[in-house]
């Protein structure tokens, strides 16, 4: 018994805590809270919400061509890996002005993907700004009204990100000119709150069925 007991406590204990510490800190809660009550999307005409969905919100501006690279990594790293979730979806802000630019980015996505989860939404720049400044982030709207950056806002319409990063401390979005920050932490995050949701679902269900 008692060579049993060393050899557990020799190879057996450390395999379990690598596991759980490889397995990172955030995998085991929820995604905090950064932002509560991001503006709704209203735009007459698209039926687009945040509303019961976990969207992934960025923000082309003006220069869709220059933003093309950006979408294509978030296209292959993310949209490809999640979109088959019913509730998950990915909207692009963009200015008035750039529909005919985004059916050609529309043409090259589908491509690649089925595109039926991208949504396309075009608004006044002042409703842009308003968006983003609703976001409350550290991070600056550029002045074609685009940023490299995405954003995660859960069912209720609250940003979601880290506010324990090992590199940014708080983390409200994530750098799609980075494929390691996509691949390393944005994967993670829509794992946890996806998770979430699924979780609070079968608890719900569970609790109907008693």
């Amino acid at each position: 018994m008692k060579k049993t007991f060393v050899l557990v406590v020799l190879f057996v204990l450390p395999i379990v805590a690598y596991l759980f510490f490889a397995s990172g800190v955030n995998n085991f809660g929820k995604l905090p809270v950064l932002t509560e009550g991001v503006n709704e999307l209203d735009v007459e005409g698209d039926n687009v919400l945040f509303q019961n969905n976990i969207t992934v919100l960025g923000f082309l501006g003006n220069d869709v061509e220059h933003k093309k690279g950006n979408t294509f990594n978030l296209n292959q790293k993310i949209y490809k890996r999640f979109y088959g979730f019913k509730d998950f979806q990915c909207v692009m802000v963009l200015p008035i002005g750039t529909e005919q630019k985004v059916d050609e980015l529309e043409k090259e996505l589908a491509n690649l993907a089925d595109t039926g989860k991208w949504k396309f939404l075009f608004m006044e720049e002042t409703d842009i700004k308003n968006l983003f400044n609703s976001l409350k982030t550290d991070i600056k709207l550029g002045s074609d009204l685009g940023t490299p950056y995405v954003f995660i806002i859960d069912k209720e319409g609250n940003l979601r990100g880290r506010d324990n990063d090992e590199d940014e401390g708080t983390k409200y979005g994530f750098n799609t000119n980075s494929v390691a920050e996509l691949n390393n932490k944005m994967v993670d995050d829509v794992k946890i709150i996806l998770a979430e949701y699924r979780l609070a679902l079968k608890k719900n269900n569970n609790r109907n069925t008693d």
